[in-house]
């Protein structure tokens, strides 16, 4: 049993449809003595009602803010601009730990409210490997969109759909142009996802990991008509495309899938653009000659949200259910050092 009080939040990203724990989910949750609290959302792949059946209490959108202090508020996704102080334990994905924009601010936030970010990027094991994640269904779809755009078959907006329904329009068609693909990172969960749609598509790919990359050869990366990205470094690497890569006539790659999507990092891989795309504009071109296309939107999964919602769902409920665990506190930790870094006063008031 457990005194937790989870409040499952409503995403403000129109275009997030996903949820960090399912109904099914939601209902061990209950029944293992936590107080759960989900908000409305008018986007969410589940509806209100089905956690309501299973225990939750349903609230407004939003009323987070005003939920008593000791509440622990689960989502995915950023957090709104406001309020300025954040008093409560929050789990998401923060991106605030290696100097993305807005780094600084989200965590001054925190630190003015006496809050503490459990960052879900940093709830890993005792050897560092993550406990619940999206990956593979990150991967699967940016290789999916890159080939779709190579075959000049991808249409915007982008609309959520179901896997069924995207593996058949992935299958190549009879007498369609072959080409060659790179996926990069492709032993981890993002790779075997990138792998796996490109498999669907009849695609064949040249696969590299931490051997291949140690010592790049760009020439033999350029040399591929699609790169789909699945590294996320946590050290300074060389650059896999650099500026002066783009106009290099030689160039063969056309279409760059960047799952990462570490824009505005130090450490990012691929410095050859300044903002994410999005459903509504989901391709942009980063030069006209030769072409190059990019791909590079931050919550992919969101395009297949019952299937990536409940396997992440699934990993996360052990974790939940044990919330006094040392994956929790490693995550704390991690906050704290985060302040300590840029030079904040971490409340003791939001420790796990």
């Amino acid at each position: 049993m457990t005194d937790l009080h989870l409040w499952l939040r409503h995403e403000v990203r129109s275009t997030e449809r996903r949820t960090p724990v399912v109904p099914d989910d939601a209902r061990r949750l209950v029944r293992g003595g936590v107080r759960l609290t989900v908000e409305e959302s008018p986007q969410r792949i589940f509806p209100a009602a089905e956690y309501e059946a299973v225990g939750a209490r349903i609230v407004p959108a939003g009323s987070w803010e005003s939920a008593p202090r000791d509440t622990v508020v689960l989502g995915l996704k950023e957090l709104p601009d406001e309020p300025g102080e954040l008093t409560h334990r929050h789990i998401f994905f923060g991106h605030a730990y290696k100097g993305q924009p807005g780094a600084a601010d989200l965590l001054r936030r925190f630190a003015a409210g006496g809050g503490a970010l459990l960052d879900l990027e940093y709830l890993v094991d005792d050897r560092g490997r993550r406990l619940a994640a999206f990956g593979f269904w990150a991967g699967y779809l940016g290789a999916a969109l890159a080939v779709l755009r190579h075959r000049d078959r991808l249409t915007a907006p982008l609309r959520p759909t179901d896997k069924d329904a995207l593996e058949a329009v992935l299958r190549p068609a009879p007498g369609e142009k072959e080409f060659t693909a790179l996926v990069v990172g492709a032993l981890g969960r993002s790779g075997r996802g990138a792998r796996a749609a490109l498999e669907t598509a009849g695609v064949e790919p040249t696969c590299w990991d931490l051997a291949e990359t140690r010592d790049l050869d760009r020439r033999a990366l350029l040399d591929h008509d699609v790169l789909v990205n699945c590294v996320l470094a946590t050290t300074p690497v060389p650059p896999f495309v650099r500026e002066e890569d783009l106009d290099d006539p030689a160039r063969r790659l056309r279409t760059l899938s960047d799952v990462t999507c570490d824009v505005g990092s130090p450490l990012n891989v691929l410095p050859v653009y300044d903002r994410t795309t999005e459903w509504t504009d989901p391709v942009r071109r980063l030069a006209k000659e030769p072409p190059l296309d990019l791909i590079a939107i931050d919550n992919l999964p969101s395009l297949l949200p019952r299937e990536s919602s409940a396997d992440f769902s699934r990993d996360l409920l052990p974790q939940l259910l044990d919330f006094a665990g040392a994956p929790w506190g490693r995550c704390q930790e991690r906050f704290r050092l985060a302040c300590r870094e840029l030079g904040v006063d971490e409340e003791e008031s939001g420790r796990v």
